[in-house]
């Protein structure tokens, strides 16, 4: 596997300039800032430096490359596999209510033979996450795993886009299978938020959105924990998410809000808070955030050939609350990883992922989440 590696700023353009003696790539993944991105000259160059790759990507809430992270760029990595041939699809989903069936139909739009990995991305704001996760894993084949994320819009929360062949569009999930035996994938997700306050019963809910907690306002309740953040909504949010415990289990998944509803005084969340699950805030702890970017690096390492490719999508309410130290968590990263492997990926608002390998695959809010990639 060969990588090349380059960042558009607005002031520089390509830094370094685009090709890089890598003009066979098969893939070339694409993150930037959700305007940046949708200016169709950059792409074009994209498809003009390597005109044999398909381009993957979407838009962010900050683009990583290297151990820089930074914002409304352009971030670019191309590869060149040696034993690994993909096959990618896309589908449009309208309404969050097809989420599942759109999982679906790109997980049976890609030939099962010889499929090793998918890698996903979504459009971050009209998709339910946990559904669309659902619908993708009821029709791959067994052993096939799963990993990516749900693109991001910085901290405004007002569009989202995904790139698959052509322009960033809205309302889109693309998804790209990696097939061949010689293909290795790590991946792990990690978190490292505090719980507080106590735990409360979804009494009210309907697929990702949320009405009541012990039968009180849900919106309501929020605002008064979050005190003077409350007037930041959606966005202030991330600083304090659910932990959700269903059906007795000891730990559970985190999720963060996408939107705020004053009429119906209803929380939209990337993925389901159902009726009967268990929930409680969270808030940041810094060390634990970077501490858990370092061990999901390490779970993706043990026991593993060493990377070539590292693909890390990080929630953006991790970056909003490490603010200045935000690469703080991708050096922790590199450090477990080593000088070997390349680099990418994004701040999302959602990532897509198992907690660890013997897991099933999920989704999650507020983690490091890595997908490491190599050949033999």
């Amino acid at each position: 596997m060969k990588t090349f590696q380059s960042r558009w700023t607005a002031g520089a353009g390509w830094t370094p300039a685009l090709g890089g003696g890598l003009s066979r790539a098969q893939l070339v993944l694409v993150f930037g800032g959700g305007r940046t991105l949708e200016e169709a000259s950059r792409l074009a160059e994209l498809r003009e430096a390597f005109p044999e790759a398909r381009v993957f990507g979407c838009s962010t809430a900050g683009e990583i490359l290297d151990t820089t992270v930074s914002d409304d760029t352009i971030a670019v990595t191309a590869v060149e596999f040696e034993r690994t041939f993909l096959r990618g699809t896309r589908v449009r989903v309208g309404d969050p209510a097809e989420s599942f069936s759109a999982g679906r139909r790109l997980s049976e739009s890609l030939p099962g033979e010889g499929l090793t990995h998918v890698l996903v991305l979504s459009d971050g704001l009209g998709v339910n996450g946990s559904e669309l996760v659902k619908g993708l894993t009821s029709a791959l084949p067994a052993g096939v795993t799963v990993t990516g994320g749900l693109s991001g819009d910085g901290a405004r929360f007002e569009r989202t886009s995904v790139v698959w062949d052509g322009a960033a569009e809205r309302g889109t999930v693309a998804a790209v299978g990696l097939y061949g035996d010689g293909l290795r994938v790590g991946y792990a997700s990690l978190g490292g938020w505090d719980p507080f306050g106590p735990e409360r019963l979804i009494t009210r809910s309907k697929g990702n959105v949320l009405y009541e907690l012990d039968g009180q306002s849900a919106l309501d309740l929020y605002k008064k924990y979050l005190g003077a953040h409350a007037s930041g909504l959606p966005a202030t949010g991330l600083l304090f998410p659910l932990s959700l415990r269903a059906n007795g289990a000891d730990t559970g998944v985190v999720r963060t809000i996408l939107s705020v509803d004053e009429k119906e005084k209803s929380m939209t969340f990337a993925g389901d808070v159902p009726e009967g699950a268990l929930a409680r805030l969270m808030k940041a702890n810094f060390d634990r955030l970077i501490d858990g970017a370092s061990g999901a690096a390490q779970k993706c390492r043990d026991g593993r050939a060493d990377a070539e490719l590292a693909l890390l999508i990080s929630c953006v309410g991790r970056k909003m609350v490490l603010k200045q130290r935000v690469e703080e968590e991708v050096e922790g990263v590199r450090d477990v990883l080593g000088a070997g492997p390349a680099l990418t990926g994004f701040y999302s608002y959602g990532e897509i992922s198992p907690f660890t390998p013997s897991a099933r695959c999920e989704l999650h809010n507020q983690t490091m989440t890595i997908t490491t990639l190599s050949e033999r």
